[in-house]
């Protein structure tokens, strides 16, 4: 006897297939992060991140440009300093890199993408931790946390529509709040890394930002096997004004993303980092995989789970691969 129920039904051809899915991914749900390095003249690829530069002041702005046109959403940006200290002055320097380029990206794309901007000390402290260090050399939570209020302003200022901090900070949220709403910015929006893990999947980003980092950063990001602590995490972040909450990273926490996504009341986005990127880059270079076919099953992944924004290195790439399929 066959089944009455014939699933296979709906799988027939490309039409019905298409009728029935369940997940989309869109072009304006991908945010292209970007990297642009102080001094340098032409862009740099970084070695482990195959296909990714840090970019010149002048190539950010045409890859802007391109990304754009492409259809993203938005675009995430980092800055590579060529001085570093102990208490990241670069970050908070109106004429620092990654503010300089905000100016010259908000001048070039102005309103036609979301301009946003890492916060968070890594990129420009000489010892690569994500805040201010005590006597003991240990991070001190509080100190940070004033710092980080004067780069919101000084990142609102210089152009950015959304601010990302990332550095896992208890309070970091109300107090950039309170930093963009004294001084004016009040429509500056706020995405709260708010489950960031320590992960090993970050290794090719330290590349991407000249990283000074000697150790790990596990006693401020979050540990691999928690995760209800991540449901705590976005409470708090949410009580203290976050306007989007974010997993970081995507794919080996998708289980977090569909906890999170199914309690959070506002947008929800997750980071396809750098070590999810090289390894498929990797593969497709030994003929191992399909490269469009594997990064768009994996964003539809992430979107299957709950995000409502991806943050992807294959952004550009995927919104064109989107656009040829329609």
């Amino acid at each position: 006897m066959y089944p009455s129920h014939r699933p296979r039904r709906l799988r027939k051809n490309a039409a019905v297939r298409r009728l029935v899915s369940e997940t989309s991914v869109e072009p304006r749900q991908l945010v292209l992060p970007m990297f642009v390095r102080e001094g340098i003249t032409e862009p740099m690829p970084i070695r482990s991140m195959p296909g990714v530069v840090q970019h010149s002041r002048d190539s950010l702005r045409k890859a802007a440009v391109e990304a754009v046109s492409a259809g993203v959403g938005g675009l995430m940006l980092f800055g590579v300093p060529a001085e570093r200290d102990a208490v990241g002055s670069a970050g908070t320097d109106p004429d620092g890199i990654l503010n300089v380029a905000l100016r010259d990206l908000s001048a070039e794309v102005g309103s036609d993408t979301v301009l946003m901007s890492d916060l968070c000390l890594d990129e420009f402290t000489d010892h690569g931790h994500c805040g201010l260090l005590d006597s003991d050399g240990a991070v001190d939570n509080d100190r940070t946390l004033q710092v980080y209020g004067e780069m919101a302003v000084v990142q609102a200022e210089s152009g950015a529509d959304v601010v990302g901090p990332s550095g896992m900070m208890d309070g970091q949220v109300g107090v950039i709040r309170e930093s963009l709403d004294a001084t004016g910015f009040s429509d500056t929006a706020v995405l709260a890394y708010s489950a960031k893990y320590a992960s090993a999947f970050f290794g090719p980003f330290r590349d991407a930002v000249d990283s000074q980092l000697k150790g790990d950063r596990k006693t401020y990001q979050q540990d691999p096997a928690n995760g209800r602590e991540a449901l705590r995490e976005v409470d708090l972040d949410l009580a203290e004004g976050a306007d989007m909450v974010m997993v970081k990273p995507a794919m080996s926490y998708l289980d977090v993303l569909r906890d999170i996504a199914g309690v959070a009341d506002v947008p929800v986005a997750a980071y396809q980092v750098s070590g999810e990127y090289s390894m498929v880059e990797a593969a497709v270079a030994n003929g191992w995989l399909d490269r469009e076919r594997t990064v768009l099953e994996s964003l539809t992944s992430i979107r299957r789970a709950g995000a409502d924004i991806v943050l992807t290195y294959w952004a550009v790439d995927a919104a064109r691969w989107l656009k040829a399929d329609r």
